[in-house]
């Protein structure tokens, strides 16, 4: 780590990440945050994020964020859980065990309809929960984020920027830092999975 980056580190902490996750800085409100995080945009960074207490319209446009393939999860169960349950329905009453009822044809569609929309929208869901926690890697039973003291308040009244190590991007610590001073930051920090005493 150089010297600069370690003059960064909170210095309440006396501690050095020893594998270093991300930079983190601290943005005074919404506008500065949107603001900051069109920068970060144009500087082509991938694997970064902005955390708020609550939705800032436009953020994801500002970050450069494509659609969500939730929708596909969506799609799939609904269309799957459509025709799964409209054989299931049709082979049962009209094959295995066809029933007269009151003069009702064996397949009578009017009839299946109900139990074909229940079934649809309840897959749907369940699915569209299924893609949401999987395109974010969820769950997680730890998260280097979480050890950041100053975090904490990412849900409460905080509007945050990290930009991780991982990025093709990310040259050196000491750039990244400039980088979010420059655009604003403050209490830049760097994020790490362990740490030393330095």
């Amino acid at each position: 780590m150089s010297e600069n980056a370690a003059l960064i580190c909170p210095a309440n902490s006396g501690r050095m990440p020893k594998k270093l996750y991300a930079v983190g800085a601290e943005f005074t409100g919404p506008k500065q945050l949107y603001a900051a995080a069109e920068k970060v945009r144009d500087k082509g960074f991938q694997w970064w994020d902005c955390y708020t207490p609550y939705y800032i319209h436009g953020l994801d446009k500002a970050m450069g964020l494509r659609k969500s393939f939730v929708g596909l999860f969506t799609l799939g169960g609904g269309l799957g859980a459509l025709i799964g349950i409209f054989l299931l329905i049709t082979i049962t009453s009209v094959y295995v065990y066809p029933m007269d009822t009151q003069g009702k044809p064996y397949f009578s569609l009017p009839g299946f309809v109900p139990i074909l929309d229940l079934v649809t929208i309840l897959i749907s869901a369940l699915m569209s929960i299924v893609g949401m926690t999987t395109l974010n890697f969820l769950p997680r039973l730890h998260h280097p984020l979480w050890e950041w003291d100053l975090f904490n308040r990412a849900t409460h009244d905080k509007f945050f920027i990290v930009i991780e190590a991982n990025d093709p991007r990310f040259t050196t610590e000491k750039a990244i830092i400039d980088l979010l001073t420059e655009i604003g930051g403050a209490n830049v920090t760097l994020i790490g999975e362990e740490e030393d005493e330095i």
